[in-house]
């Protein structure tokens, strides 16, 4: 059975039960405490990434501004977590939430629990199959995908590696934003006439599997002349691979996202490049957004923030969006 089948299965099995008992514990909440101080939740589907700790801290930042204080629970890639995590947010009596969910599946049901308990819900990432809610806060992740793919074609028909293939380690595409990542990737090939080697998908996100995706994909495609990967945190999994197979120097790296390492290793040419989201614009963005929202102004149903395409040539010129909306380094 596969998580995305399961995370449904149990959604449906649990839904009506843990509704049931938030609805009547936010009853009881309501009535025993006073609103003096705003509060809103973060249900986010992994805070030990730094791309959604990050996000985190934007949204701790502007809530802070506005005067909210925000509960952050965490699922850590969990999909019975998550539900969990749904039921205390709704238990607390929450003005708003804002999740950035385990797929897009996964926020069908948290958007079902919020709406039944009258709750705001921005959703800052990876998108919804469907369902109510205030805003989407996403990055133009076809675009940064296309441009980094173009990065990456334009190097390797400078090295003359054009006839090379290209293997691909994605986050889940059961997530929207994660097939908007293939497809515009796949376009920039596609344009440069250069052959995709295959795509694994990321399950645990961990270091031990991205090493072994990226191993898998060198000794299966002797051709191999780039790996990308479409997240940032686990890059020393490929680098290794690359070595352990003897392919330093023969093969090209570049990711989606950064780490503040990034801004060594694209200068010195250990990776090609990083498409970088906005992480902390997006948490910052999410709160302005809920809380016009709760003021009763009008908010956009969609707001797309660009991804900046990071390589050797424009980095310099990009570091101070880079350190305050990429990293939060000047927060």
């Amino acid at each position: 059975m596969s998580a995305d089948h399961a995370h449904r299965t149990l959604s449906r099995l649990l839904l009506p039960l843990m509704l049931f008992a938030a609805l009547v514990t936010t009853s009881v909440y309501a009535e025993t405490t006073t609103n003096t101080t705003k509060t809103l939740a973060y249900l986010v589907s992994d805070n030990r990434i730094p791309f959604w700790n990050i996000l985190n801290r934007g949204i701790q930042s502007q809530a802070e501004s506005l005067g909210y204080q925000v509960h952050t629970l965490s699922a850590n890639n969990q999909a019975k977590q998550e539900l969990q995590n749904t039921l205390e947010a709704i238990r607390e009596g929450v003005s708003g939430i804002i999740v950035s969910p385990t797929n897009s599946s996964a926020c069908v049901t948290i958007l079902e629990f919020a709406n039944q308990a009258k709750i705001p819900v921005v959703i800052a990432d990876i998108g919804t199959e469907k369902g109510d809610y205030v805003s989407y806060i996403s990055s133009n992740n076809y675009q940064g995908a296309y441009q980094i793919g173009q990065v990456l074609t334009q190097k390797m028909h400078a090295l003359n590696w054009q006839d090379g293939s290209v293997g691909i380690i994605a986050i889940p595409q059961a997530r929207q934003n994660g097939k908007e990542r293939t497809e515009g990737f796949l376009k920039a090939l596609a344009e440069a006439k250069i052959k995709g080697a295959g795509i694994r998908q990321q399950v645990t996100f961990s270091y031990q599997e991205t090493y072994d995706f990226s191993k898998e994909l060198i000794q299966q495609n002797p051709e191999l002349k780039a790996l990308w990967l479409q997240g940032s945190d686990r890059y020393q999994g490929a680098l290794d691979a690359i070595h352990d197979t003897g392919k330093d120097k023969q093969i090209l790296l570049l990711t989606f996202d950064a780490e503040p390492v990034f801004l060594e290793l694209i200068p010195n040419q250990v990776l090609v490049g990083a498409a970088m989201q906005q992480p902390f614009l997006m948490g910052v963005t999410a709160v302005t957004a809920l809380d016009d929202f709760l003021q009763g102004k009008k908010v956009s149903p969609h707001i797309k923030l660009s991804v900046l395409a990071v390589s050797e040539s424009n980095i310099e010129q990009l570091m101070p969006l880079i350190r305050k909306n990429v990293l939060g380094l000047n927060e």
